[in-house]
């Protein structure tokens, strides 16, 4: 049977760009190349389309890689009769280096989980790993994903949030609103950020506003949190489509006061895989698991998160539809306690693509 085409994307315009180079060096390290004929594009920050030979290096006088503006020639993906042919252009020149088959965009943030790219290659027809265009819009928007789980009567923190537009008219009056609602300490976070970028714990107003100005710098929207004292933080896998399966249970124990960027990627906080949570708080967590990703419609694959308190109290954080995908990250860690290898995870995800596109309903 001949080797069907993988079209791996990484890094991308996100301030995420170095994790998704991090997830997508462990995936094509794994992918199986007597399966898959493997195509590596690295997306450079200025949104360039460049083939790459997989290779994924630190950035000069980084501890995290990025893609590097010479990193190859640029490439493009076109539509034609047969299927979506990708282009290799050299000048005016365009070079047809053949049919892809299936994409696996490893990509985190905006321009990468947020739809963009998911439209991109629905548009020319490419079958494309993880949730679709609605989903992922949806999911990476905190404003509109927490509405969507409001309509499942999901439980979930008190927030506000702020449009920039607001904060630069009337800052104060907004510090008032938000102090009257809610109580320190509170979050910060941009609407559509990722890894814990401009996320800013809030213990008293001046963090607040500080915390603002610091998340307006990532988005236009901001959602401020009611905070917690230190809750345990718990996150399950899903996998599938139509039929879905979830993990036990995986806990996150911060190197910092909560799961900064630094303490992701960084520093050594601790992940305990399965978590020591009673069977029927287990419970509780996959039925609103199930929920958040019937919430969004989601499919492929999503790490959901929780905030679990002393007494029992649970609350749904978010869901993410393309989370970090190191092999030491939490998503993958959850599935090899369930007995599935890295290597096993990346195929059972090619196969959920090519499944969902044979199921996709012809206009």
């Amino acid at each position: 049977m001949a080797s069907q085409r993988v079209l791996v994307l990484y890094g991308g315009q996100s301030s995420e760009h170095p994790v998704s180079c991090l997830s997508a060096r462990s995936v094509l390290e794994v992918i199986d190349r007597d399966r898959f004929d493997v195509v590596a594009v690295g997306i450079t920050r200025d949104g360039r389309w460049l083939l790459t030979d997989g290779t994924i290096e630190p950035a000069p006088g980084s501890p995290l890689p990025e893609v590097q503006p010479d990193a190859g020639d640029p490439v493009t993906l076109v539509r034609r009769a047969d299927g979506a042919h990708l282009l290799r252009l050299d000048g005016d020149t365009a070079h047809d280096l053949g049919l892809v088959d299936v994409a696996f965009p490893v990509l985190h943030g905006p321009f990468g989980e947020d739809g963009a790219i998911q439209g991109y290659l629905a548009t020319v027809g490419v079958p494309c790993v993880g949730a679709d265009v609605t989903a992922s819009s949806v999911g990476i928007d905190k404003r509109a994903m927490k509405l969507a789980f409001k309509a499942r009567g999901l439980p979930q923190l008190p927030y506000l949030p702020v449009s920039w537009a607001r904060w630069q008219r009337d800052g104060s009056a907004v510090l008032d609103e938000v102090e009257a609602a809610l109580s320190y300490p509170m979050f910060t976070k941009p609407a559509r950020q990722g890894s814990s970028i401009g996320i800013t714990l809030a213990r008293h107003r001046d963090q607040l506003s500080a915390g603002l100005d610091e998340a307006f710098g990532y988005d236009r929207v901001v959602i401020v949190e009611q905070g917690l004292d230190r809750p345990r933080e718990v996150e399950v896998g899903i996998l599938g489509n139509d039929e879905i399966v979830i993990t036990a249970p995986g806990e996150i124990v911060p190197s910092d006061e909560f799961y900064t960027f630094e303490a992701k990627y960084i520093d050594d906080s601790a992940l305990h895989v399965p978590a020591d949570i009673a069977p029927d708080v287990v419970d509780r967590i996959h039925r609103h698991a199930t929920q958040a990703w019937l919430a969004i419609g989601c499919r492929g694959m999503a790490r959901v998160d929780f905030f679990l308190e002393r007494d029992g109290s649970l609350w749904l954080n978010e869901i993410n539809t393309i989370p970090g995908f190191t092999p030491s990250s939490m998503l993958p860690m959850l599935w090899q306690a369930e007995g599935m290898a890295y290597a096993d995870l990346v195929e059972r995800l090619l196969d959920l693509a090519l499944e969902a596109a044979r199921d996709q309903p012809r206009a």
